[in-house]
């Protein structure tokens, strides 16, 4: 049994929660998520909280539980206080720029790299190098600051690229003269 899964999930005053058919509808200040769960686990609200519970015996069941909890938990935090990542981009040249829904990345290529900012997420550059990724979704705020690392990960020689504030770059040491 999950520990984890056990745990109610606290509602606060100002979000509204709705289950229907293993769809949660979560609405807050800052916006409204909905999200479809599996089958196999029991998504009720009572009073002030969201108990979530195995539909059955089986080992999906137990698995999805705690699972199901956190992103639910996650649901109702990010309709409350948002989620943000924050990536800096190092090296000579290198920039960021917003152009509507499109980010625009110069990272050394030949060529300019155009991303399409999912709905939901709203991405700012500040001094050119630091992006700022903002959302209501836990998951797809994580998605995108890795999507946009992938297009030029963190070079261990010169710590050339585009990295998450927070991740350790291990460097290495050049070549010697010999």
């Amino acid at each position: 049994m999950s520990r984890i899964g056990k745990l109610p999930v606290i509602i606060p005053d100002k979000v509204k929660v709705s289950v229907e058919n293993n769809i949660v509808k979560v609405d807050g200040p800052k916006g409204s998520l909905e999200k479809v769960f599996n089958s196999s686990i029991d998504i009720k609200v009572e009073n002030d909280s969201i108990v979530v519970s195995p539909a059955n015996r089986s080992r999906l069941a137990k698995a999805m539980y705690g699972t199901g909890r956190s992103i639910i938990n996650n649901m109702v935090t990010g309709v409350v206080d948002g989620y943000s990542k924050s990536l800096i981009i190092s090296g000579v040249g290198f920039r960021a720029v917003v152009n509507g829904s499109i980010l625009d990345l110069n990272l050394g290529y030949s060529h300019p790299i155009k991303y399409s900012i999912p709905v939901g997420i709203t991405v700012t550059v500040t001094e050119n190098t630091k992006l700022k990724v903002d959302g209501l979704d836990k998951q797809l705020v994580g998605q995108v600051a890795a999507e946009i690392k992938k297009y030029y990960p963190v070079e261990p020689y010169k710590a050339k690229g585009v990295r998450i504030v927070g991740d350790y770059v291990r460097r290495k040491e050049g070549k010697k003269a010999g």
